[in-house]
């Protein structure tokens, strides 16, 4: 396994539509370890093929419980009910934006052997599976953010948020 280089925004190959995976190889299976790796070491919640330079279906996603590898995913469907919250992106480092989008999402993909299941996402991770699918089509959040945060705001929803957590520990004691 190997740490691959993040693409970052500017670079052309974020703006590209992704091909399906057609081979189901060992170099298929590198991949996708290298980018579970990269992923852990970047501490990001997903990634996708293009941020690591591959113009393929290949989406990587850390559950919190699992490692779920998503190779040609497709949405097969998405909640009525809404989150919105806080975004950022391995590929647009240092930024933070603030994004609506479904609450759960049910995703239909193969894995790195060409089997297909579907996978049920949740809060965080409904989001990490529709955002990085996004990367495959070749888009961005920042096109969807209905607020990008500026370094003072960013430290202000964080302190926020720290507070509202102390709170719900106290109310638990």
């Amino acid at each position: 396994m190997a740490i691959r280089k993040i693409v970052t925004v500017g670079d052309p190959i974020l703006n590209k539509v992704c091909r399906p995976v057609t081979k189901f190889d060992d170099r298929l299976a590198t991949l996708i370890d290298d980018m579970f790796e990269t992923m852990h070491e970047a501490n990001g919640v997903g990634l996708a093929g293009p941020q690591v330079g591959i113009l393929r279906r290949v989406v990587v996603v850390d559950t919190g419980e699992e490692d779920v590898e998503l190779v040609n995913p497709e949405i097969v469907c998405v909640s009525d009910e809404t989150q919105t919250g806080l975004e950022g992106c391995l590929s647009v480092p240092g930024k933070y934006g603030i994004v609506t989008r479904p609450m759960c999402a049910t995703v239909r993909a193969q894995d790195r052997f060409g089997d297909w299941y579907e996978y049920d996402g949740e809060e965080i991770v409904a989001r990490a599976f529709l955002h990085e699918i996004d990367h495959l089509d070749g888009h961005i959040y920042t096109e969807i953010a209905e607020k990008m945060l500026s370094p003072e705001e960013l430290d202000e929803l964080m302190s926020q948020q720290d507070e509202e957590d102390e709170i719900e520990e106290e109310e638990e004691v």
